[in-house]
């Protein structure tokens, strides 16, 4: 993974997803189809591949993160 904070495309964010305490977190795409994962507080964001943003999003789902919320 990447982490930029000057894309060579425009990123299309999707609306953010916020916890209860107002930690909100975003996902894009751009034109060259990168997937990007930022958060609303920063310019900052995180970048890599659609399938490598499916792999991560699968692997939380089966619990890989777990134990950082435990």
């Amino acid at each position: 993974m990447i982490t930029d904070t000057a894309p060579a495309a425009e990123i299309v964010w999707d609306e953010a997803f916020c916890s209860e305490g107002a930690n909100c977190f975003r996902f894009g795409l751009d034109a060259d189809g990168k997937a990007y994962i930022g958060t609303t507080e920063s310019a900052a964001y995180v970048s890599d591949s659609i399938q490598a943003l499916r792999a991560l999003i699968s692997a939380v789902k089966a619990g890989a993160a777990d134990h950082l919320v435990a």
